[in-house]
């Protein structure tokens, strides 16, 4: 399984935390959490790609719409950047 390097809340050091562990602190810490990962790509380019979420559905959506919103924009910004 691929661990997951956080600093630990309680002291500056780097800790190595499984998926597993993130998703449970995750769970603890907030009303609702989601999470993406994906592999390193294959020979071929392809990744594994993978959420997972816990609480309530409706707020994982909108987190979801609500990060999608903040990446929309920010290629907008990007792209109203460049001269006609």
């Amino acid at each position: 399984m691929a661990k997951l390097f956080l600093k630990n809340i309680d002291d500056s050091k780097e800790k190595k935390y499984s998926l597993e562990e993130i998703k449970k602190i995750l769970s603890e810490r907030h009303a609702c959490y989601v999470l993406v990962t994906c592999s390193e790509p294959s020979k071929e380019g392809k990744m594994e790609v993978e959420m997972s979420y816990d609480g309530d559905e409706a707020l994982a959506s909108y987190l979801l719409q609500s990060a999608q919103n903040i990446f929309d924009e920010k290629i907008d910004e990007v792209a109203n950047s460049f001269p006609d």
